[in-house]
This record gives structure tokens, sequence and C-alpha cells, in this order.
């Protein structure tokens, strides 16, 4: 079995994962056979009958959703090891171009799909199911050396982030008069991420829109890198990232004016981190659904018997609530997005929407 670990969560961009796992030649050495037929030495063997799927599941896009698929992936051909899974990082943005060109079957994206994108994929005739796998705090770090910054308003963030800063803004003491004069010094997600479309949506007020003088990198490792090491830094990524290297990093809460509140996966799930709460998807062709390993890899997606994967790589799992109507999706091959091809849309609620 081949596969990647969720040590490193973020692969650079484009780099190709593929997860495959052979069945065991050493198995045909370990049985007897008896007057019946064959049958296994090791009963435990006999509790588990292979899987009858086969084929290829091609999955692309988002790299914040990238360790879900990944995990997802792994546990999937265990259960079913005649079906290769693909695994790719291209970005939300990346990978829906891709997607919408009919290359891939799934594809995973940190926002709801895009006007532009829609137009895309309904001109060369794909149609698609939307499946929210998960729920994820965007979050704002610092240097953990870093002792006044540990709650910013979003108008300050606004103030860090927006156009009008780009090169005036330049130290921590604009932001707040209290705060030293030091550098200011910001890294976040590339231009083709759904986590900055989001982040600039929700902090901005209008997706895309940001100053442009700031390290960019869909690579959030070397985000983290970049904060972990520049005592006067601040930056922003998905949830999973902050966990796998909370000891490396300083969490800031936000006050959207009812207080300082930090990501947890109570407070992600609950709705009281705002505005930067927002869910993951899954796209899935339609057209791939009509192969079997398709549909069984969109389905173990959402199985609430797989919840506990999201929650293993550092994002939170869908309610019990919301779960039957995603799955519903599926079996009725429900076209579209819930958001209207929106794109990044802020302070809604998904179980409304659904």
């Amino acid at each position: 079995m081949v596969f990647t670990t969720n040590a490193n969560l973020k692969k650079p961009l484009a780099f190709l994962v593929t997860l495959s796992v052979l069945a065991s030649a050493a198995c045909a050495g370990n049985q007897t056979t008896t007057g019946g037929g064959t049958q296994s030495a090791d009963p435990a063997a006999t509790t588990a009958p292979a899987s009858n799927l086969s084929g290829s599941v091609l999955i692309d896009g988002s790299s914040t959703v990238f360790p879900i698929s990944e995990a997802m992936a792994e546990e999937f051909q265990k259960k079913h090891p005649n079906v290769k899974v693909t695994v790719g990082v291209s970005g939300t943005g990346g990978g829906f171009k891709k997607f919408c060109a009919g290359e891939t079957d799934i594809t995973g994206a940190s926002r709801p799909i895009k006007p532009s994108e829609v137009e895309l994929c309904k001109k060369n005739n794909i149609e698609y199911v939307e499946l929210p796998v998960a729920f994820d705090g965007l979050s704002v770090v610092i240097n953990p050396k870093n002792e006044f910054a540990k709650c910013l308003k979003v108008e300050e963030l606004k103030k860090m982030w927006e156009p009008a800063a780009q090169g005036k803004i330049k130290s921590w003491n604009q932001i707040r008069p209290d705060f030293p004069n030091q550098p200011l010094v910001l890294y976040g997600a590339g231009t083709d991420s759904g986590t900055y479309d989001y982040f600039t949506s929700a902090i901005v007020g209008g997706e895309g829109k940001s100053r442009g003088d700031f390290t960019a990198s869909e690579d959030d490792n070397v985000l983290v890198q970049g904060v972990a090491t520049d005592v006067n830094s601040l930056g922003f990524f998905g949830y999973a990232y902050y966990v796998e290297n909370k000891d490396k990093l300083g969490l800031v809460a936000i006050d959207n004016g009812n207080g300082c509140v930090e990501p947890s996966p109570q407070t992600i799930q609950d709705g009281t981190y705002q505005p930067l709460s927002r869910p993951e998807f899954v796209y899935v062709k339609k057209a791939s659904l009509d192969k079997p390993e398709v549909k069984a890899m969109a389905e173990f997606y959402v199985d609430p018997a797989n919840a506990k994967l999201v929650d293993e790589v550092g994002y939170v799992s869908l309610p019990a609530s919301i779960t039957p109507k995603v799955k519903a999706r599926i079996e009725q091959r429900k076209i579209g997005s819930v958001f209207e091809g929106r794109g990044s849309t802020v302070g809604v609620k998904l179980e409304d929407l659904l």
C-alpha cells in the first residue's frame, strides 16, 4: 500500500498523491483446502468479504480539503482494494478548471462554486452534485512570541488586508496605537485559493479584494513556516493546519462585536466563531455517479461512520441533523449549488440552505 501520511497536511500546489491498495499475494499461501473447497486458515479473514468494486476515481481541487480527501481515499481503498483513487492538489480555483473541463470525477472546494465556474461547467456540459463534507474555522495565526495581538477585531484585520493598506500599513502600531512600532509581515493564501476568496469576502467585504504586498502561497506549509520563524508576522489558513502546527504558532481570537472567540470544534460548529466559520465541499460530476466506484466514494465522504476521519485531520464533522440531507443529494442526483453559484457566502446557515 502506497499513501501519504497526515504528518504534513499540505502538499505543494499541483502535487499529485496516488493512493493505491493492492491485494496481498501472501494470502494465497495462508489457505487450506477442505472437502468443501478452499478456506482461510485465519478465521478473522472470513469476516470481511472482498469488495467486488473495481475501477478508478480521480479527485483534485482544494488544498484545504485535501487532508479530508486523503484520509477518505486511504480508508476507502482498504475496503475496496481494486479501486484506485488518485488525489491531486490544484487549489479550489485550479480544481474547478479541471473539473469543469471534464478531467476529474470529484473536486474539493473550500468555498461554493463561483458564477464563472458555473458557466464554465455549463459550457462543457458538466453537471455536478454539491456535497458539504465538513466545517472549517479559517484561523488567523501569529508568531508564538507575539504577546500583544491575542485578539483582533474584524475592523483591525480589514485595516491590515484591504487594498488601501498596500504600501501604507506597514507596522503593528498602525493597527492599534498601543501595539509596538514593529514591522507588520503578512502571509496568506494564494489568489487561486478558495481560502483567499473566503477570507477577503469575510474580512474585507469583497471576494478577491486585498492588498497585494504579502507573501502568498497555496501551500500552507510555506505559510506556517513563515509565521513560525518571524516574530512580526500574521497569517491565515484552515483550522486543520493550525491544529497540526499549534506547538509553533499562536492563535488569534476574533472579535466580531460579541467579544473575543477562538476557533475550536465547538465554536466552528455552533457558528459562534464568526465571520470565519465556513463549510467545506466536494463536487461530484453527475455523469461519474454512473460509475459504481465513484458513487461509492461520494457516499463514503458523507457516511456518518466516517465522520471520525474528518475530526482526526483537524476539521469539524457535519452534525447528524445535516447528514441525511447531504446523502439525499447523491441518491436524488440533485444538480447545482444551494448557494446558487454565488461563491463565498458569509454568515449563512448550511442547514437552512439544505
